[in-house]
């Protein structure tokens, strides 16, 4: 496969598993021996912005099982190294796999259809002290490339009020809002982009 993008300079640099090169960050698939880095990394993000896992927003459950949610399930996980450093960080999860809303807060996880719909872009994080260098728009890319590789027709995803640069970097690659939810006192946004 391989290629350059029109936006930016996200090389392809191997099929299975997958890695990419984005100026200096590496983008790989995730190892069991990331899971400390990525945990803290999707806290990072959270305390940037005031969020805590388990505010009735967020969780982090799936983070601890990762091998069954993303790996293993017609799902991905990538992780972004620059010096050897894992800086940024975005899921691919089955849209039938955690139910949306409040429930999603306590672990529900259930397959659904064995037909690929829909496919939810999840714990898109980048270290917050190298932010604003396209990190994030480059990992969204090589993650909606994955989803358009495994079949998924519709692309998912959620974030809330307080993450001003998720969701402009969402609506800049083309997602539109579906709609909005107050979950403990905070709006959630969720939005939606077909895949072609």
């Amino acid at each position: 496969m391989g290629g350059t993008f029109s936006q930016g300079h996200l090389v392809r640099l191997q099929d299975e598993p997958p890695v990419w090169s984005f100026e200096d960050l590496r983008i790989r698939r995730y190892h069991a021996a990331d899971h400390g880095t990525v945990l803290a990394l999707h806290r990072e993000g959270l305390a940037q912005v005031g969020l805590r896992p388990g505010d009735g927003v967020y969780y982090d459950h799936d983070l601890f099982r990762m091998e069954d949610i993303y790996l293993r399930n017609d799902g991905e996980f990538l992780v972004g190294e620059r010096e050897g450093r894992i800086v940024a960080m975005g899921g691919l999860r089955r849209a039938d796999l955690i139910p949306g809303g409040h429930a999603r807060a306590f672990g529900g996880y259930a397959p659904g259809a064995p037909n690929l719909d829909a496919v939810e872009m999840v714990r898109l994080r980048v270290l917050p002290a190298v932010q604003r260098r396209g990190y994030g728009a480059a990992v969204v890319r090589a993650l909606e490339e994955r989803a358009a590789e495994f079949g998924y027709r519709i692309l998912r995803a959620d974030t809330t009020e307080l993450q001003g640069p998720a969701l402009a970097l969402y609506r800049r690659f083309g997602w539109r809002e579906t709609r909005r939810e107050r979950i403990g006192g905070i709006v959630n946004i969720y939005l939606e982009k077909p895949l072609h």
